[in-house]
């Protein structure tokens, strides 16, 4: 184990950098991000801060989008939304930078979420410099959904609204709604 490795292992986080993004298609190596909205919590779940940010595509880029996104992201309004107040991606890649260095300092971000893996890939691939500032550990709150669906039958209800601050809001109800099972039944 190398040091930097050991030293991030024994690190206790003490914040949680919740992410959510929101893309052409499920693809890393065709699609593109579209949205990103990221907010830090404490352990109790109080918001510190937030940023949330749509990116300037070209009709080409958006005419390559999967036809689940195209319809969900039509009917969202994040199409629109981009179209007319979409940001170069550098900018919005160095603003998120800044972000989380300035709530972060030294200390690795926890990047927390609803199937987390998929938008750790992206932000791997697309924002290598933002990669550079994560913890290799991950909370995945879909880890617990598999947990509490088929050993507990406890099903949580949301609203499928995929726009990337609203999904982070549901991730972390969701994760608070797990908890609150486990302290009364545990």
């Amino acid at each position: 184990m190398t040091r930097m490795t050991r030293e991030l292992k024994e690190q206790i986080p003490t914040k949680l950098l919740w992410v959510d993004l929101e893309m052409t298609g499920l693809d890393v190596n065709k699609d593109v991000i579209l949205e990103v909205a990221a907010e830090i919590t404490d352990f109790e779940f109080n918001t510190i801060a937030s940023y949330q940010a749509c990116i300037k595509r070209s009709t080409e880029e958006l005419g390559r989008m999967s036809d689940w996104s195209m319809e969900h992201h039509s009917s969202s309004g994040l199409i629109e939304r981009i179209k007319t107040s979409g940001r170069e991606e550098s900018a919005v890649q160095h603003e998120l930078v800044g972000f989380i260095s300035a709530q972060f300092g030294s200390e690795a971000a926890i990047l927390s979420g609803n199937s987390i893996h998929n938008d750790r890939n992206f932000i791997r691939h697309w924002w290598p410099e933002v990669d550079a500032l994560l913890h290799y550990r991950m909370l995945d709150v879909s880890s617990f959904k598999i947990i509490m669906q088929a050993k507990y039958g406890i099903f949580f209800e949301k609203k499928e609204v995929h726009r990337a601050f609203d999904d982070i809001q549901a991730s972390i109800a969701e994760f608070q709604y797990y908890l609150d099972w486990f302290k009364g039944n545990v």
